[in-house]
């Protein structure tokens, strides 16, 4: 070959040397011009406070109409035995974030009050609990939460945020740092106040008397006492006096605010424009990010009471206010799908659909029910032990990975949440810790039919209510009850005297040997087996048993969040968005028009 012919050909060749090169080093300069990797999704999580298993109809509700939810199952998998860690708000979320039983964190409360109370006090998910949002975070995802988070804001002054959203992994926060509560619309039926007025005075008073008794033996030398207990003591009484004298309508201003990050944007809230607030938000996070891997997790206010619903909705479902209520929360999942679609997202996102926990059954306003239906499961909010208050809907979509239309009936918790994403992400689960999720992943595949879970442990606070076990060899579901609540009235399966039940106490049946159940066949709870009924009920009971010390010595000691002292209002942890205690603003003003 001709010398000019090689030089030519070799010229060419370093030509095109080069522009690979040149296209190489653009895609890594610029890599969100890239197409997103399947392998590497984005993931919205979709958490809906209070909703009842029963309420929608891919579930069997044929009274309110959830035609996008329907759609995402219809489209993904379903879970028929999805459990939530704990029956109320606040513990089931810290379980959800970390993957973990709320008693390992402190989240489980050895009081009635089983949930966090007040913005301003001292409990909360402690800082050093790992949430998939701050692995994410560490991978290179953008992290938002969007709506409710219940789990704590500040720890010692009113600007330290250790509890805050933007403390565990998300970058970006916009919505209620409590819940929503009847107070927050002004209502004659106060839901926190009812509650904390008794226990607060009772306090009160206590502490009064025992100051006094102090004080004069001190006065009149009948007895030494040092003046830094009697002080203390005082500063203790004054604080529940004034918890006890803010429940008297000023629960509205102190836990009905909403925050942009570390900001309070509205106090109180306008509950006229949440809704469109909070998908606004969403909504606009998701086209900010399209082009980077995220994390979005919208955590809806709705169907927790008082229901908040806009006119357009009211008076459209069969199931009053309450079904209204879902409706509008079916409209919402909708449009968080179709932004999704619009920005071709649809199949690079992982999107989750669940509630906390169980409908609340005692949730009422005169004689309309404004709770959900837990179907054909006993119990609902407030009991770990019943199926009615920890089997909630569960739904997973991902187009083109996961097979349309799966039906899975084995053991899942929304603690298996943490460690699927954190897998899918790229990350490492943490190995300082117990985590009890298992990975969704090769179920969701098909590539196994059975959960990594063979006992799962049904807590109420801290007292350990209830014991699934999934009998490897046989198949066979069984569930003993260690403790069940006493319900008011007796047949009603619910707590009306109350308003919630019990853990323990008066309120609380102990049963020795254990109730016992098999799920397989009696979902429903009705029909508790005996040792004359089920001849392998010593066997199975002493199994559980041993099950329940196992897992007892994997529990280590650690604060609680939700002592008396943690939760108890403090004026100083309080956020204010002006000069304490003149806490008024409304920054969200007019922001929110035309979203619906």
């Amino acid at each position: 070959m001709h010398p000019l012919h090689t030089r030519g050909n070799r010229e060419v060749y370093q030509g095109k040397q080069w522009s690979c090169l040149n296209i190489w080093l653009i895609l890594c300069l610029f890599p969100r011009t890239c197409v997103s990797n399947p392998s590497k999704p984005n993931f919205l999580l979709i958490l809906a406070d209070d909703l009842g298993i029963g309420d929608v109809g891919c579930y069997g509700n044929d009274t309110i109409r959830t035609p996008n939810i329907d759609g995402l199952a219809k489209d993904g998998v379903r879970f028929t035995q999805h459990i939530a860690a704990a029956a109320v708000c606040t513990p089931s979320r810290a379980a959800f974030l970390t993957g973990r039983y709320p008693i390992r964190s402190g989240m489980a409360s050895s009081t009635q009050r089983q949930v966090l109370f007040w913005n301003g006090c001292s409990g909360g998910l402690p800082p050093n609990e790992t949430t998939f949002a701050r692995i994410l975070h560490q991978q290179g995802y953008s992290t938002a939460l969007v709506g409710k988070w219940h789990l704590g804001v500040n720890c010692k002054s009113r600007h330290d945020h250790c509890h805050h959203p933007l403390n565990h992994g998300f970058d970006y926060f916009y919505g209620m740092p409590f819940t929503l509560l009847n107070e927050c619309q002004g209502t004659d039926d106060p839901e926190l106040a009812k509650s904390l007025q008794d226990t607060y005075w009772l306090y009160t008073q206590m502490i009064i008397l025992a100051e006094l008794t102090l004080l004069i033996g001190k006065l009149t030398n009948l007895f030494s006492v040092k003046w830094k207990i009697i002080i203390c003591l005082a500063i203790c009484g004054l604080l529940y006096f004034i918890s006890w004298f803010s429940s008297y309508g000023f629960t509205k201003y102190w836990n009905c605010i909403l925050m942009r990050n570390h900001d309070i944007t509205e106090q109180p809230m306008n509950l006229e424009k949440t809704t469109s607030n909070m998908l606004k938000e969403a909504v606009s996070f998701i086209e900010r990010n399209k082009n980077r891997p995220f994390l979005l997790f919208v955590s809806l206010l709705h169907v927790h009471t008082p229901l908040i619903t806009t006119e357009k909705f009211q008076g459209r479902s069969r199931h009053g206010l309450y079904g209204d209520n879902v409706e509008e929360m079916d409209w919402m999942v909708g449009r968080l799908l179709d932004v999704i679609d619009k920005e071709g997202l649809k199949n690079t996102t992982f999107i989750y659909f669940a509630s906390d926990h169980g409908g609340s059954l005692e949730s009422h306003r005169g004689n309309a029910q404004f709770g959900g239906w837990n179907g054909i499961y006993k119990g609902g909010k407030g009991m770990a032990g019943w199926e009615g208050g920890i089997r909630v809907p569960g739904i997973v979509r991902w187009p083109g990975v996961l097979p349309a239309g799966t039906v899975i009936h084995d053991l899942t918790s929304l603690m298996d949440i943490f460690p699927t994403v954190v897998h899918l992400a790229g990350g490492e689960v943490p190995q300082d810790r117990v985590i009890d999720g298992r990975t969704l992943l090769p179920l969701l595949r098909g590539t196994v039919q059975r959960s990594g879970h063979e006992f799962m442990f049904h807590y109420c606070g801290v007292f350990l209510h209830a014991v699934r076990w999934h009998q490897k060899d046989s198949g066979t579901i069984w569930k003993a009850h260690y403790a069940t609540p006493v319900f008011q009235p007796e047949a009603s399966g619910a707590c009306f005297g109350r308003g919630i039940c019990p853990c323990f106490g008066d309120g609380v049946t102990h049963h020795d040997p254990p109730l016992l159940f098999d799920l397989s066949q009696d979902p429903s709870e009705a029909n508790p087996l005996s040792a004359e009924t089920e001849p392998l009920f010593d066997s199975i009971t002493r199994r559980i048993g041993k099950a329940v010390e196992e897992h007892r010595k994997t529990l280590t000691p650690v604060p609680q969040q939700l002592s008396p002292y943690n939760n108890i209002w403090k004026p100083w942890l309080q956020p204010c968005c002006g000069t304490f205690p003149f806490c008024w603003c409304d920054e969200e003003n007019n922001k929110a028009d035309g979203i619906l």
